[in-house]
């Protein structure tokens, strides 16, 4: 089963100078894909418990499309590992204007991580 998000990162996404997006963001990307492959699998959002791996791989700016990808690897009685990855999809080109823009036929990847979920057996309803 996996889980697909893909957004554009804003000004609000910036964090630092060079309209750099911080790191954070793609964990908040992993986690809300988290969240709906529990609720499709168990019927309900569980809790992230741990990341054993995270690995920032290029740099995010604001204008880049993200397209994040989750699905769960392994199941166990009460835990789901998981693992994600975030590419760059869309990048701007404030080098030739404003508001151009390159589909980028190679999307760059610029985060993969590994987590754990767990949902309660009580709270399990599949």
């Amino acid at each position: 089963m996996k889980a697909i998000i893909r957004m554009r990162m804003g000004m609000h996404d910036a964090h630092y100078g060079g309209n750099l997006v911080d790191g954070a963001k793609m964990m908040q990307l992993f986690g809300d894909i988290a969240t709906e492959l529990l609720i499709r699998h168990d019927g309900d959002e569980g809790l992230f418990v741990a990341y054993e791996s995270v690995e920032f791989a290029a740099p995010v700016y604001a204008g880049d499309y993200i397209e994040a990808e989750g699905e769960i690897i392994k199941v166990g009685d009460s835990s789901r590992k998981m693992k994600f990855e975030a590419r760059k999809v869309i990048a701007p080109r404030p080098d030739i204007n404003e508001s151009a823009c390159d589909f980028l036929e190679k999307p760059i990847i610029v985060c993969k991580a590994l987590g754990t979920c767990v949902v309660p057996k009580d709270k399990q309803r599949k």
